[in-house]
């Protein structure tokens, strides 16, 4: 069984403030894209003692005991009986990205798994069992354009604004520390919400939607700022820094001629 997870995009990202559980509010529009990983699972014919997965494609620099495939397995496992398993993930999505690559590895293992071992896990119980893998996994789960609130898990399905505009997804490369950037994030209660900015047509975004993980990140990494400079001066409606970063993203009306410079930092593009 093969399955292809995808990634996401982030339209805005506002910290709203601090919870007492340590975790922090936000706001922001997950919106799916097609960079895509590859994970197929396969019940060996000899029964084994333990999942055993292989990773290739980008180096996650990770074990495989600290990778989310595993996790989730475990996480099934606890309520559910289903056989050893081979897995191969190829990594396509970067990691540290702000793509959400490993939660759509996770929440498309449990759906999968799911479905074809007959486990009757329902949607709810899927997203509760996501949710305990990472704040951003539900969405995954159902993966269609939403407002993301609370400390990322709370879905409110949105228009699909983007549709049938070109985007561009450019990564320099560099990983980025969630934890790092929430540290040094400032919480503040934005005077409008997302829901309201995203129905401005797409060419006055600019200055009304942000990502306030942008100021720290673009101090301490430069070439993700430029990288979103340089979309602007190709024409870009809008560009934004996706997540905590480090993927910066260029929505066009439709494909660009871009610099030669940019090239190398494209990991993908095209209508969505």
């Amino acid at each position: 069984m093969i399955v292809f997870p995808n990634a996401k995009i982030n339209i805005g990202l506002r910290i709203t403030g601090k919870r007492t559980d340590g975790y922090h509010d936000i706001e922001t529009i997950l919106y799916p894209v097609r960079l895509c990983d590859a994970l197929e699972f396969v019940v060996p014919d000899q029964p084994i003692i333990k999942d055993n997965l292989k990773v290739t494609g980008i180096n996650t620099g990770r074990g495989p005991d600290d990778n989310l495939v595993i996790k989730t397995l475990l996480k099934l496992r606890e309520n559910s009986f289903f056989p050893f398993l081979k897995i191969h993930l190829h990594k396509v999505i970067p990691v540290g990205a702000g793509l959400g690559g490993g939660s759509s590895d996770a929440a498309c293992l449990l759906k999968v798994i799911n479905r074809h071992f007959g486990l009757n896990v329902d949607d709810p119980g899927l997203k509760a069992l996501a949710l305990e893998l990472g704040s951003d996994c539900p969405f995954f789960v159902d993966g269609i354009p939403s407002l993301a609130s609370g400390r990322g898990e709370i879905f409110t399905p949105v228009k699909p604004v983007l549709s049938g505009y070109y985007l561009v997804l450019l990564n320099p490369g560099v990983e980025i520390s969630t934890g790092d950037a929430f540290q040094n994030c400032r919480p503040g209660v934005p005077s409008t919400s997302l829901i309201k900015l995203i129905e401005h047509p797409i060419i006055e975004w600019k200055g009304l939607i942000v990502n306030d993980f942008e100021d720290f990140v673009f101090k301490k990494y430069p070439v993700i700022g430029e990288l979103k400079e340089e979309l602007y001066r190709s024409k870009a409606l809008f560009s934004l820094m996706s997540g905590s970063g480090s993927s910066v993203y260029g929505i066009f009306s439709e494909k660009p001629k871009l610099p030669r410079k940019l090239e190398e930092f494209v990991i993908w593009e095209g209508k969505l």
